[in-house]
């Protein structure tokens, strides 16, 4: 089951710039929050930023100031735009859709996309 479908990933060199796409079911990303998650080799797994349904961002603090998230209602479509990319930003991206499921929530989660910063 593939609900989110992504696009973008690639290589640049530092200092480059990358976007990243996410697109969704309209009734997911309708009811969702979304985000990007990012695993570098040997790391875990690392939340990038989110977006709330009413447009609220939250951006960890390694890439405050460079990477901006928005989405596209229109669209059911989320934009990670990358700017001042570094090495350190190598890593498999993956897209999230965190929804309201009873009590609790649910997460969707996209296939991944690499993208690799060269020096």
């Amino acid at each position: 089951q593939v609900h989110l479908v992504e696009s973008g990933g690639g290589l640049v060199q530092a200092g480059g710039s990358l976007r990243l796409s996410c697109a969704a079911s309209r009734t997911i990303f309708s009811i969702s929050t979304m985000g990007w998650y990012r695993q570098a080799p040997g790391k875990q797994r690392e939340l990038v930023a989110t977006i709330s349904s009413g447009g609220n961002t939250n951006y960890a603090d390694s890439v405050k100031g460079r990477f901006t998230l928005s989405r596209d209602n229109a669209k059911n479509t989320v934009y990670l735009q990358m700017n001042s990319l570094k090495p350190e930003d190598t890593a498999v991206y993956v897209c999230n859709a965190r929804s309201p499921s009873g009590v609790t929530m649910f997460d969707y989660w996209g296939q991944g996309t690499q993208v690799t910063v060269s020096s």
